[in-house]
Order: C-alpha cells, then structure tokens, then sequence
C-alpha cells in the first residue's frame, strides 16, 4: 500500500499521506467548513507524527467532523479499553469527547498518583464509578487523595478500594460528606474502622449496597455500627473475612430495606446475630452463610424470614435437619437452597423431605458432601415439580436407583451436575428416556461412568448438552460438538503414521519385540492424548520428539 515494487522495505509516513489522500475514507483533517474550534482544526499528522494545525497536510475531509459529540461518544463507548485510549490521541476532540464521556475509572492508587490527581480528574469530570486498587508493596493514596476525588467528582455512586491502607476514619469521614450520591461502596483490605462505617451510612443517604471485607481497623472493642440514614435505602450487605463483624448487628438488624445479606468467613459466633434478625428484620430474600460459627439456632432465627426466596448454607458443620426443617416449615417461597454439609451427615433426608413438602416453588437445589437416599430425592422429585437445576456433588448415597428416580420424576429439569457419585453407565441412560426438558448435563469424576455413555446420550437425544470428565486429568469431553472434531481426530492420527514412517534408520532396524513393547507403553498413550492437537500448530514439535522417543525405546530393548 503505497509502496513501489521495487522497494521491499516498510513505506514511509510520506506513503501513508498520499494512500489516504487517495482513498479519501479515513482521514483526520477538518474541512473548512466545519466548526470553527481550533481542537477540531489540530489533527494527528503522520509526516510529523504530532498534532498540527491541518492546513497544509493534504489529507482528505474528516467525515467525523460533522458528527455531533454525543453520536461521537457512543461509538467509544462501544469500544474496547484499549482501543479507546488510542482512539482519544488521534486528535483534540477525540480527546476531550472521551474524557467528558468517561463513566467508570480505575486508577493504580499509589502515593505518587497523588500529584496527577488535579489534571486526572480535569479531565475524567463526569466520573461516576471509581475503583483504587493498590497492591501489598507499595504505599496507597492517603486522605488528602481521597478528598480531593470526593471534590473533584461529586457525582460518584460507585466506589471499591482495595489495599488502600493509608485512608483513615477521618479521611472517610470526609468522602461521605462530599459523596451525597454515593449508591454501591465496596472495601477491602483497608486500615480504617467502625468510625469510618458509620460516618458513610450518616451522611450517604441514598447508599444501597456495602460490601467489607478484611477491614483491619474493626476490632474488639469497636463502636457499634449503626444503619444511620441510609437505613431507607440500604438493601444487601456483604461481610467477608472480618474478626470482629459482630459490630454490624445494628444495621443488619436495624436496616429495614435489607434484603441480601451475605456472611462469608466471618470469625466468632453469629447465632445471636441471626436470632435478632428474625426478631427485628423478616425482610431478608436472599441470605448466604458461609464457613461460619453458625448453628440450628441461626437457623431458626432466619427462619422467621417468611419472604426468603435464596439461601446457601456452606460448610456450617453445626447445622443439622432440625435447622433444615424450621426452614422449610417456615420459608414456603424458598426458590434456591444451595447446601454443602461437608460431609458431616447431619443434614440428609429428613431436612430434604421437609423441604419437598413446604417449598413448592424451589427451581434449583445443590447438595454437596450431603448424603439423601431414594427416600429423599423421590420426595423432592415428586413434590417439587418446577425443580430446573440440580447438582448432586460428592454424596456416596446416590447410585443408579437415585438417578432413575430423577429421571422419572423430574419432568422440568432443564440442567443436571453430578460429580464425585458412584453411579454407573446404568443409571445415565436411564436419563436418554426421562427428564424430557433436560437441556444440559455435566458428569465429572464418577469412576463408574464410561465416556461412550456420552457420544450414546448424544445420539438418543441430540440437542442435549453432554459434559463427561472421569476425573483423570484430562479436559472435559463434549458430546455436543460438531463432527469437526472426529476430523481433527483422524488428521492427528494421520500425523502419528507419518512420523512412524520418518524415523530414522536405526529405529526402523529395531527388532520387533522394541516395536511391540514401544507401541504399547507411554509414548504410545501420549500420542494419543495430544493427537486432537497435532493438527493445530504442533507439527514440528511432533516430527522433533517422537524419533528421539522411538529410539530411546528402541535402545533401552536392545
């Protein structure tokens, strides 16, 4: 393009200008009948490889020139990060239209960002959602940083910052007075405490979602944490690996527009927190407990939620079928129970079958390291009939009968896990004939299953999904992928022949007894293993390794 056909090195800028002249399609220089602004006459000129005033570049029209800013805009929007910065250095305009329309920030909050913050935040004015992440070995931002970005952009409502250990109670204390649109504030492994909480949900009213997680600054001892006057807008609160979250009980309890709360390793005992919840806020909807110090009194006290919707109780081993059961007698709207016992077998059928016959409405159910019985999965098979996923991990109690139960009773089961079972070919082809809105299945790490059964799944019912992965190391194999892949497999194997046949003379004078045993030992099943991706771009590590291979075997039986 634009290059002579004698010259074989790279064309010039010179070649560029008069290839885009030529073509008149993508050019950067403003017609003279477009706006008057000098940012729109400097363009990016190739020659000079800066921005000039255009007159003189011979370029062609900008066709750009007559889009309006906001038409403008959106096509950046739709743009990658990448592809954004580089469009915004291709002139003046470009430049200041992406920073007027740059919504989400995330900075490298380290301390010398501090001096560039000014010129930043000239240009990013219309900020809205800002993330500060600063890792383990460098010092973060500090007040003065934070203040000066709650200044500079009030119009933030969403803010995450992350390793910002330098930000203190009062450095918050004044972000949430200047942060009055503030909706979502996520932190994380930060050094300010429970003095820094309550001033945000003071003066950030309309605040709806908090998440904390590895707050060093709350500790024994701390004030207690209010709802403030966010607690008419606040609706999900997180709390991840803290030490003393005990000191939130006001807020969840007293936040009467919460409805998701997720405690996720949490140190200490949570069961006088979750008691006060059924007593003071039955509003919940969606509650994950998770690797806590939790019991059936918990249970109980969530109980009390009557609109509950969503609970995952993970790796509680204090937790048993009675806290199941207040559950299921209590929460009828229950739409997802996610339960993994961890093996303790305190929770199995007599919890399943109280939820089979309380909550009608449930559509997803996964159990792991529970194990129910034919006795609780007919339950559940036969009362929950709007059941669409289920996953059944690591129970040794499900075999063949539980998985024909399924699927001769679950008619709406859409998607079915299994892993780490002892069922057999047997039970999954009772599932070619039941299940008859059954869209996906994943079977992984069940000893007893074949990968045949898959490709025979796949032939009896063809728009079915099928995962198979025996656990063995090797990627998962999908039945539903197209005969491409059969190809790829006999191109691999024509690839095998072809370097057996080019081997050098030495290996092919090997006595037949070397053949045999070499055919038959590792090198064999590796070529096997990676004969689907000889075909892509391995051809010459092939030809490299497999002779040297060869006559190593060929030696070792001499």
């Amino acid at each position: 393009m634009g290059q002579s056909s004698s010259s074989l090195g790279p064309p010039s800028s010179e070649d560029y200008g008069q290839e885009i002249s030529r073509s008149c399609r993508f050019s950067f220089r403003s017609s003279s009948s477009s706006s008057s602004s000098k940012e729109e006459g400097e363009i990016f000129n190739l020659k000079s490889g800066g921005f000039d005033g255009g007159g003189s570049s011979g370029f062609g029209f900008d066709y750009t020139s007559n889009l309006p800013d906001e038409c403008l805009a959106l096509i950046f929007q739709s743009l990658g990060a990448g592809d954004r910065k580089r469009c915004s250095l291709v002139c003046k305009r470009w430049f200041r239209v992406d920073g007027q329309n740059r919504y989400r920030l995330s900075l490298n909050a380290k301390s010398e960002i501090l001096t560039f913050l000014p010129s930043l935040l000239a240009r990013f004015d219309s900020v809205t959602k800002l993330a500060l992440r600063c890792d383990r070995k460098s010092i973060s931002v500090n007040d003065d940083s934070l203040i000066l970005i709650s200044i500079r952009c009030p119009n933030l409502s969403r803010v995450k910052l992350r390793g910002c250990r330098e930000i203190t109670d009062l450095g918050m204390e004044f972000f949430a007075q200047n942060s009055k649109s503030l909706k979502k504030f996520s932190c994380g492994s930060c050094m300010f405490g429970a003095k820094a909480m309550n001033a945000l949900l003071t003066h950030c009213k309309a605040l709806e979602e908090l998440s904390v997680k590895r707050l060093r600054g709350i500790h024994e001892g701390s004030e207690l944490i209010g709802e403030g006057m966010a607690a008419s807008s606040l609706r999900s609160v997180c709390l991840k690996e803290l030490m003393n979250g005990q000191v939130f009980q006001p807020l969840i309890v007293g936040a009467k527009k919460l409805t998701t709360l997720k405690l996720i390793r949490c140190v200490g005992d949570w069961d006088r927190v979750l008691e006060k919840i059924g007593n003071g806020n039955t509003g919940f909807v969606e509650i994950h407990l998770e690797r806590l110090q939790v019991s059936d009194l918990g249970l109980s006290g969530i109980s009390k939620c009557s609109n509950l919707e969503v609970l995952r109780i993970v790796k509680t081993p204090e937790c048993t079928n009675y806290g199941l059961v207040c559950i299921a007698e209590h929460c009828s709207q229950l739409r997802k129970l996610h339960i993994d016992a961890w093996r303790t077998n305190r929770i199995g059928d007599e919890g399943l079958i109280a939820v089979a016959k309380q909550c009608l409405n449930l559509q997803e159910l996964v159990l792991i390291g529970v194990n129910p019985t034919s006795l609780g999965l007919t339950a559940v098979a036969s009362n929950c009939q709007k059941l669409e996923r289920l996953a059944l991990c690591g129970s040794g109690s499900v075999g063949d009968a539980e998985i024909a139960c399924i699927a001769a009773k679950c008619l709406a089961l859409k998607k079915l896990c299994i892993k780490g079972c002892p069922i057999s070919d047997v039970g999954i082809e009772t599932l070619a004939w039941g299940c008859p809105n059954l869209a996906k299945i994943k079977v992984k790490k069940c000893r007893g299953v074949s990968g045949g059964i898959a490709e025979w799944l796949r032939e009896r019912r063809e728009s079915l999904i099928v995962n198979w992965d025996d656990g063995l190391d090797k990627p998962l194999v999908d039945a539903s992928v197209s005969s491409s892949h059969t190809g790829a497999q006999e191109m691999g194997m024509v690839l095998h022949q072809t370097v057996r046949r080019g081997t050098d003379a030495s290996t092919a004078a090997a006595s037949s007894s070397s053949s045999s045993s070499s055919s038959n030992g590792p090198l064999t099943m590796f070529r096997t293993k990676i004969g689907v991706f000889a075909y892509r771009n391995l051809v010459q590590c092939a030809f490299s390794r497999y002779p040297s291979d060869d006559n190593r075997s060929s030696n070792r039986n001499l």
